[in-house]
Parts: structure tokens; sequence; C-alpha cells
């Protein structure tokens, strides 16, 4: 900005107005942030004139461009500073209207700028707009998170990839690029804005090449109907440079929304693959059936059968033993990526493993009612195969449902009852005997929350008190009785600590 401007007087006016619109122009500012950095300047100077001591303010005239340089003098009850403040009695000899936090202006002759204040003119001037350049461009980042910029490599380092993205300095750093990508000075570079902070030299744009919002920006710009919401995304699982899946849906049955997102001759896809370095991409159709969905993510395997544990949110998962490979992919990825885009736990077994598997645990069921009821083989396995699990289901259940099975009558099944409430009291004296012997403190037996058998259990592993209980994590109380939930384990263990605060 010109010496001029601060030397000579005769400047402030409508010359003023004209300098303040074409920096303006010139930066990309608004006029309003150019006259309170003038402001601010020429009342640093006043009051190096004046003395920094005194309130000083500068108000310049937005229509004619007029400088207004004040000396305030604020009305106070209590008088801390002379030189800014007078009190109300004293005010009120000016003006009898004259009330507490009213101020008094004066205003001084125009400033004759010397060649330091000059000097310190501008620099203020140049700070401030560079201070209001630094907000304008935070705030037009800072809404542009979340979408794909393009910008071309300024530096490339070890840690990092610098890009100038129109006067602002974007970082790619290493563990967010591509594996394998190396990029060169010039090149041009599109990638995906995850964050902007507020840094002392500027804002700080942070980008990603292989956050899972960039495929999904990246089909955006390539499939219409993706942009226009015909057609929605609605998960993305990647592994960067190799593998990626992605869920579609539409709302409208007369389009095909993997046909589309693939395109003529797969035009669209290979584009997009192409930007991600060859990274493959599954395109599957989205179900809001969990098992359907599960099938159509483990593509391009053929699945025979889905296993679902709702409460645990895991699907375990029968293959064909030739598609078993397939169905897991290499190094885990196939079934890894699918449970990333369920997000659910996904496990993968052969039909012949899972056979193998159920025919041991139908042999041990079998084995354990012959043992605990004294009862045959045939017997035993018409208890599995009618899904019982344990004795205490069987002591639970009623003499005219066990007889309505297949092969029992109701004398067998008063029999298999009557054994297995036997069976159920001689357990419980057992365990009563042994957790006499084991002397467990009576504030723990008193607690309520847990069974005889549980109680066993915990002084096995040395949990005989409640102060024992109380320093227990959840996590370590669930790894000792495996069948307690994580919410109740959380609720005991809280509550075995309440003495400690009473």
């Amino acid at each position: 900005m010109s010496t001029a401007l601060w030397t000579d007087s005769r400047f402030y006016g409508p010359e003023l107005l004209q300098v303040s619109d074409a920096v303006a122009r010139e930066k990309g500012l608004e006029r309003e942030k150019i006259l309170e950095a003038m402001e601010s300047a020429i009342q640093k100077a006043a009051r190096s004139k004046y003395g920094n001591e005194h309130d000083i303010r500068v108000v310049i005239d937005r229509k004619t461009g007029e400088v207004s340089i004040l000396k305030c003098i604020t009305v106070k009850d209590v008088v801390e500073n002379e030189t800014t403040e007078i009190s109300v009695e004293e005010a009120m000899r000016m003006d009898p209207d004259a009330k507490a936090d009213q101020v008094f202006t004066t205003k001084l002759p125009p400033l004759d700028f010397g060649r330091v204040a000059a000097q310190v003119g501008r620099q203020t001037i140049t700070q401030r707009i560079r201070e209001a350049e630094r907000e304008k461009q935070f705030e037009e980042f800072k809404n542009k998170t979340g979408e794909i910029i393009s910008g071309v490599v300024k530096r490339s380092e070890f840690s990092s990839v610098t890009l100038d993205i129109g006067g602002t300095e974007a970082i790619i750093k290493r563990d967010q690029l591509i594996p394998r990508e190396n990029f060169r000075v010039g090149d041009r570079v599109r990638a995906y804005i995850v964050d902007v902070s507020r840094e002392t030299k500027g804002p700080q744009v942070f980008l990603s090449r292989t956050h899972p919002k960039f495929v999904e920006k990246l089909f955006m710009q390539e499939v219409p109907e993706i942009y226009d919401g015909v057609i929605e995304i609605k998960a993305v699982a990647r592994d960067p440079g190799s593998r990626a899946k992605m869920a579609v849906y539409s709302a409208d049955t007369g389009i095909d929304p993997i046909g589309a997102c693939v395109g003529v001759r797969g035009s669209r896809v290979q584009a997009i693959i192409q930007e991600l370095q060859g990274e493959k991409i599954d395109i599957i159709l989205w179900s809001d059936d969990s098992v359907t969905f599960a099938v159509n993510a483990l593509a391009p395997a053929e699945i025979s059968k889905v296993i679902v544990d709702e409460e645990n949110r895991k699907f375990e998962v029968l293959a064909p033993d030739n598609q078993l490979s397939l169905a897991i992919g290499r190094r885990g990825q196939n079934v890894r990526l699918a449970s990333q885009l369920i997000g659910w736990n996904v496990t993968v077994v052969s039909e012949t493993e899972a056979l193998e598997k159920s025919n041991q645990e139908y042999h041990a069921q079998s084995k354990m009612f012959m043992d605990m009821l004294d009862c045959d083989e045939v017997i035993a396995y018409l208890l599995v195969t009618e899904g019982f699990a344990s004795v205490e289901e069987l002591a639970d259940t009623s003499k005219e449902e066990l007889a309505s099975i297949k092969g029992f009558d109701e004398t067998v099944a008063e029999e298999l009852i009557s054994r297995a409430k036997n069976y159920m009291v001689g357990k419980e004296k057992e365990v009563l005997t042994k957790l006499n012997e084991m002397e467990i403190d009576p504030k723990i037996m008193e607690f309520g929350v847990f069974s005889n058998e549980a109680l066993l259990t915990l002084a096995q592993h040395d949990i005989k008190k409640l102060d024992d209980l109380a320093d227990l994590s959840s996590g370590e109380l669930m790894e000792i009785l495996p069948n307690l939930k994580e919410s109740f384990a959380n609720d005991i263990i809280m509550k075995s600590r309440e003495h400690w605060f009473s």
C-alpha cells in the first residue's frame, strides 16, 4: 500500500474508499474487513502520537471516507484510571444528564504521519488483511470437509505430500496415501478432505486417498444417478490399493443400481479403478434383510447357509468346500471386508467342518445325558435331537411336553424328569459342600446375584471376598463367567464397589 496514504492527510476521503475497494477486490475480501484494518492502523499511529495511555478510537465514514480520530473518556461510578475515566459528579458538570458508562468524545486533529508511523500503519494493515485472508480460507475449507478436492503437488516428502489447492496448502500423510503410490512435484492429485484445523500460519487442510468416503464421492462424481439421489450408497469397506466393497440400493425398482454404477462396458467403474491405482471394486446389492445382505457381501463366493447370532451381532457362514477359499479370500480379505461392510462379525466355515463340529457337539451332549441321567444311547440321542442342551432344561420341562416326543411315553417322561431333578439336587448339595470347604466370605454369598455354582467358580479363581470381586474389571469377570452379558457384568462390578463409598 502506498506511503502517500499515511503521509498526506488530504488522502482521507473518497480516495481512501477507492483504495479499500481495490484491495478488497485484489484479496477477495469484504470491503468492511479492509476498512477495519485501516481503522486499526490509524488508531495505532494515533496512540503513538497522543500516548498509549489514552483511549483513542478511529472511525472511517463508510460513505465519505472521512477519518475521525476520537479521544474517549468513560463515565464510571468508581474511577480506576483517571486518564480514560471520569466520575459521574465531574461528568454532570459538563452534562447534567450524564450517567455511568456514558462515553464523552473529543475530536482530535488529523495526523501527519512520519516515516515510522507510515511503516507501522502499513504493517498493521498487512497483518490484519493476512488474518482476514486466513479466516476466510478456514471458513471456505471448513465448509468443504467431506468433499473431494484437486490440487498440485508442491512438496513430496517421506512422511507426507503437500498440495497447493488454490493458495492454500493441504497435507496427505503417508498413511493416507494408497500403498505404493508416489507423486512428483507438479502432479495433479485428487483427495478427500478429512479435517480442517485453524493454525497460526493459516488453515491446515488434511486430505486422504484411503478413506472409504473417497470411493463414495468418486462414484458420486461418475454416476449421475448417485448424485441425484436415485441410487444410494449404503456402505463402503476398503483395503486401499487392493480391494473395496460397496453396497448400493435404489427404491426405484426400474433401476439396476449395480449396472448403473458399473456403466456401459464398465466405463464408470473403470475410471474409478484407474484413479485408485487398480483397486478392485465389488459392487453389491444392499438389503435390509441381514442374512441376504451377508450372502451378497461375500460375493463372488457362493454360500449355502447362514447362522445368525443377533445378540452378539455375529454370522457363521457355511460355504461349500470348493467355495471356502473364495469366501475367505486371500489373507482373509473377502470375509474381512464383508464384516466391515455389514458391521457384524462374520466367520466362514466349510460344510465338512461344520458337519464334523455338529457331530462332535451331538455326541458330547448325548454322552452328557447318558452320564447324568444314567440312560441309554437312544434316549440321549432323542433328547439332543429335540433341542435339549442341559439337564436343567429337562428338569424344568412338563411331563406332557416330554411325553409328546415320538418314542417317549408318560412313564419314560416322568422317570427322565425325576432323574433330572434328582441330579440337580445332588449337584446343588455337592456345590454347597465345596463352598463350605473353601471358606467364602458370607458377604459375597449374600450379594444376591450369583448362583451357588457361579460362586464356586469364582472361589476356584480366588474370588472369595466382596473386595476381590470389586477389584475385577467387567472383562475379567466375563472371562471367569463366560455366560454373563457385558452390561450385567458392569452392573455387578459397580454394585460390588458400593461399600467402598458408604
